[in-house]
């Protein structure tokens, strides 16, 4: 478009006074009705409805209202709603334009709406600074664009039933006092809209220009690949040079750049109809008579590929079939926003109350609803909000412990004869074969028991942090609303992790001091090891292995099966006992001590941001809540 002015002509041409030739929208419904293209002239100059039946009435206007009525609800911040967006037409925001045909009255009603800001509009001509004003407020002076919507409803006798969604026009480069990223913005803009599978993307090019190298018709096959969603509209045939006529013809036939939806051309009033004020009805009708006079052109015309009311009926029924479509999965796309809505708003909870005395009960009851889930913690009893219970967690790594010391008494099974074999050829003195020496006993089971102290470590500081993110996640979810109440939390929580963790891990470290001095009970020993020696003399019957390697290795192996049923239940036994008895324990009576505090009030002062939040979500709730009524009585009145 040349100006601003132009582009406003080219609305009231293709969207906003345009008459609606009924007849091919009710044949989509209707077969039996044949398709009357010629235009009616009613004695005042205005354009009469030919052919408007129950069937249309029926099946158009409530598809169409549905989706507005959603749309107005505010609901399309929530879901993505079935619409026409329109590439390449000069606006700095985002538009959605509203045509509603009236039967009632031959007035013209208009209503251009953008923020909190409504104005009522009389006459057409009011359109061009009414949206030139919007488009200030939003995008600023000069040149920039908007991600803020306007919407602009049409009411008239003179309208299709439709609704549009008007883009910026793609600019490549800056001009004038346009931000220097002004290409990525719009090209932000735009896709925003048209990658969604909800939108059909109606691209508008100039017939006077190869469709191969234009950036919005490129932009449409980047979301929409096959072009299913996709409709391309030709404007300007008066312009396209001579011997350029077949490649229009060519293009529109869809023979050039395959669409889904196919193209239609349309000629809508230039410069000079402008300046001369041509109204619309002569302008409808000196469209028509160009393509009809056309020698290239009259083909398309009579395949009902061109002029703007042609255009008109193509689009309200490509929006309605598309509406039907999409309907059941808006339905599912709905329950699925309410369900979080609902589940995200039941976290933030009521707000604090205003009198101080229920402040102190709503920081108790706060408190006590925390103490709770702590106690379900350590009781293996929480809410399974999360994938898996904490003691499931620390369970699985007790079972790691005890594979470690099962494996540590299988291995020293395997490595025994060879230390002991070394020994007896090194360091035997003077006992004879047989004969098990005490002090090399003791030197070997030091050594494994040793190297068992790292992994028992290990497993106390595994189970130290599955408490702790618990501990975290939990004082997250209750007190997030409440940064006051949350810092004062995070200090017991921490300290009593410190100290019960080093208490822990003084006690693990004095049981391995324990282990080393080497002890048991005589019975269970004496028991073990004929347990032992039962299993190993099957085993030393199909080896040659000698008397001291065998009684040595009946010993230790005897010995190191007792001390690894002993550390598999004491190790997990001190770690349980501090990182999760004592340590929630003592964590839920700090938290009771706060109550008692001085200033309850600011412990509970809620963020301002969450309050905001709660703001949003029930607003947001509670226009999904009306969505949904308005969806499910339109799916069964149909």
């Amino acid at each position: 478009m040349d100006s601003f002015k132009e582009t406003v002509y080219f609305f009231v041409d293709f969207h906003v006074e345009l008459c609606l030739k009924t007849d091919s929208v009710k044949t989509a419904f209707d077969s039996r009705q044949s398709l009357d293209m010629s235009p009616r002239v009613s004695s005042k100059g205005g354009t009469t409805i030919n052919g408007l039946n129950q069937h249309y009435e029926e099946k158009v206007r409530p598809c169409i209202d549905l989706v507005d009525s959603l749309r107005s609800l505010g609901v399309e911040k929530d879901l993505n709603l079935p619409a026409i967006a329109v590439i390449g037409i000069v606006t700095r925001c985002p538009l959605v334009l509203k045509l509603k045909k009236i039967t009632k009255d031959n007035n013209w009603h208009g209503l251009l709406s953008y923020k909190d800001q409504i104005k009522q509009l009389k006459d057409p001509t009011e359109i061009e600074n009414a949206v030139l004003n919007a488009q200030t407020v939003l995008a600023g002076k000069g040149e920039g664009i908007s991600q803020e919507m306007i919407t602009l409803e049409i009411q008239s006798s003179d309208v299709p039933d439709l609704t549009l969604i008007d883009l910026p026009g793609i600019a490549r480069v800056a001009t004038g006092n346009q931000p220097k990223d002004i290409e990525k913005q719009i090209k932000d803009v735009i896709e925003k809209f048209i990658k969604r599978q909800e939108t059909i993307s109606l691209v508008v090019v100039p017939a006077n220009i190869d469709i191969a190298t234009t950036e919005a018709l490129q932009m449409a096959f980047k979301v929409d690949p096959t072009g299913q969603r996709t409709l391309g509209i030709l404007t300007k045939p008066d312009l396209v040079d001579k011997g350029m006529e077949e490649t229009v013809v060519r293009t529109v036939n869809n023979q050039v750049i395959q669409l889904k939806k196919g193209y239609m051309i349309v000629k809508c009033r230039g410069q000079q109809d402008i300046n001369e004020k041509l109204g619309l009805v002569k302008a409808l009708e000196k469209e028509r008579l160009f393509f009809d006079e056309h020698a290239h052109f009259r083909s398309l015309l009579e395949e009902g590929k061109a002029t703007v009311p042609l255009l008109a009926e193509r689009l309200t029924k490509e929006l309605v079939e598309h509406i039907t479509k999409t309907l059941p999965q808006l339905q599912k796309q709905l329950e699925m926003k309410l369900e979080k809505t609902t589940v995200d708003l039941r976290a933030l909870g009521d707000g604090v109350p205003t009198d101080e005395h229920e402040k102190s009960n709503f920081l108790i009851m706060k408190i006590r609803q925390f103490s709770d889930a702590l106690e379900g913690v350590k009781r293996a009893e929480e809410d399974l909000s999360s994938d898996m219970r904490v003691f499931t967690k620390i369970r699985k790594e007790f079972g790691t412990w005890k594979r470690i010391l099962d494996d540590k008494t299988i291995k020293t099974e395997e490595t025994l004869r060879d230390e002991v074999e070394e020994y007896v050829r090194t360091r035997r003195g003077k006992e004879l074969p047989g004969f098990v020496n005490y002090r090399t006993f003791e030197n070997i089971v030091k050594k494994h028991i040793e190297e068992l102290e790292e992994p028992a470590l290990k497993l106390l500081k595994d189970v130290a942090d599955i408490v702790h993110s618990c501990v975290n996640r939990l004082v997250s979810s209750h007190f997030k609303a409440f940064s006051h109440l949350l810092r004062a939390t995070k200090d017991p929580i921490e300290d009593f992790l410190d100290e019960q963790f080093q208490k822990a891990e003084e006690k693990i470290q004095s049981q391995f001091k324990m282990e080393r001095i080497v002890y048991s009970q005589d019975h269970l020993y004496s028991n073990q090891l004929d347990s032992v020696k039962q299993r190993l003399t099957v085993l030393a019957q199909r080896q040659v292995i000698s008397a001291d390697v065998r009684e040595m290795t009946q010993h230790l192996t005897a010995y190191f099966t007792i001390t690894s049923d002993r550390l598999a239940n004491q190790v997990p036994l001190i770690a349980q006992y501090h990182m999760l008895d004592q340590y929630i324990s003592k964590l839920q009576n700090a938290m009771l001590a706060m109550i008692g505090g001085n200033n309850p009030g600011m412990l509970i002062q809620e963020d301002s941001t969450v309050a905001r939040k709660r703001k949003e979500l029930r607003e947001r709730l509670e226009r999904l809540k009306t969505a949904g009524k308005v969806l499910s009585k339109f799916v069964h009145s149909v």
